[in-house]
């Protein structure tokens, strides 16, 4: 299969005037991710999305090289949010990624709310336990239920995950879908084959950025012997220089325009991850990159990650799970030996991106529920 094309056909739909409080410009990979890359087919399908990140890319340059945000770029953040939201009545709809005001209670949020259109929230991630599980009782006390006051107030809560979805019926959200993270693969082309035979090295690559390369902390072990034996070489994309200092490894930048071609230069993905109440609201990101490049994987059984995997043994394997470091060495030593298996799973990966986790597969789906959500009135919490 090769991959569906989206739709060019103009909708004969009503106009929809979407406010998009997105957390990050393009270089958030969860801004990206979940809503930047829709908004092409949005408006072909009559909806029409303005865009109002809270933070600029600079932020992100500044947080990914280890530099503090100054206060007055901060405040000035809020300051637009704010003119946002006071002039979010002339759309119809307002789609918030995550929460509109970081780190201010609950009554901030719904004093402008109570003057705006019906609001659509997603989460990627477990945000709430930013709040919920803080080392402070003060900021548990003051903001440990804002966002499940937030999405109990919405039309409409879109999740990545199982995890998040049972978060936001607890929280008392009227409705709540499962929207997985995707890949467009008008970027993803269908991956060329290799040639056949074992690889020496095999090479292993991980993609993330130096906020989330600590999880490679996991695999230190298994990667310094296996590269010390010569069974693969480690290629790590975006870590930054101080992920797994020691270990003799391809480090590459990460970039947009440039992070297929990187992952097409690999042989295997690993997705690392520790079992703990934040990984468990991950999206498996990292694996669907990988899959829709034809790559086997191997991960972490946590959270969405069992969704994603079918691990060998299952009628449409596409990789492995491994727990303990004896597990992730054997995994990786399987693979470097056995181009059939590789293949065959990356194939299966591939499949499973096509049907399952691409743009072309959820865009349809994504703007029949933004349409819905302004068909209900949401309510208030109090």
């Amino acid at each position: 299969m090769t991959g569906r094309a989206l739709t060019s056909t103009i909708s004969t739909a009503d106009p929809l005037r979407v406010l998009l409080l997105s957390r990050y410009g393009r270089k958030g990979a969860s801004s990206r991710m979940r809503h930047d890359q829709f908004l092409p087919f949005l408006a072909k399908a009559n909806i029409q999305v303005e865009t109002t990140p809270f933070f600029p890319d600079a932020y992100l340059d500044a947080l990914y090289a280890g530099h503090r945000w100054p206060l007055p770029k901060v405040a000035g953040c809020y300051v637009r949010r704010g003119v946002a939201l006071l002039t979010a009545g002339r759309h119809d709809l307002l789609w918030i990624e995550k929460e509109t005001l970081p780190w201010l209670p609950f009554l901030a949020e719904r004093l402008l709310l109570g003057m705006a259109p019906p609001y659509v929230v997603d989460f990627d991630d477990a945000w709430f336990h930013h709040y919920d599980r803080h080392r402070s009782r003060l900021v548990r006390h003051l903001l440990g239920d804002k966002l499940d006051r937030l999405m109990r107030g919405a039309a409409l809560i879109t999740v990545g995950n199982d995890y998040l979805a049972e978060r936001a019926v607890q929280a008392g959200a009227r409705r709540v879908e499962i929207v997985p993270t995707v890949v467009d693969l008008a970027r993803y082309p269908c991956p060329v084959a290799k040639p056949t035979g074992p690889l020496q090295p095999l090479r292993v690559g991980w993609i993330g950025s130096p906020t989330t390369a600590r999880y490679l902390n996991l695999l230190a072990e298994p990667l310094t012997r296996l590269t010390a034996e010569g069974v693969i070489r480690p290629v790590l994309i975006g870590a930054g220089a101080d992920a797994l200092p020691g270990l003799d490894a391809d480090r590459i930048p990460w970039s947009e325009a440039e992070e297929v071609a990187a992952l097409n230069g690999l042989d295997v993905g690993v997705m690392p991850l520790i079992d703990s109440p934040w990984e468990r609201g991950k999206c498996g990101y990292k694996l669907i990159q990988y899959m829709a490049c034809g790559k086997a994987v191997v991960a972490s059984p946590v959270g969405v990650n069992r969704a994603i995997v079918e691990p060998e043994g299952a009628p449409t394997a596409n990789g492995f799970l491994a727990v303990t470091a004896t597990e992730w060495e054997a995994a990786l030593r399987a693979l470097a030996v056995d181009a059939e298996l590789r293949r065959r799973l990356g194939q299966a990966g591939r499949s499973k991106v096509e049907h399952v986790y691409s743009l072309q597969a959820v865009a349809p789906r994504l703007a029949g529920l933004l349409r819905s959500a302004t068909e209900v009135s949401a309510g208030r919490s109090s």
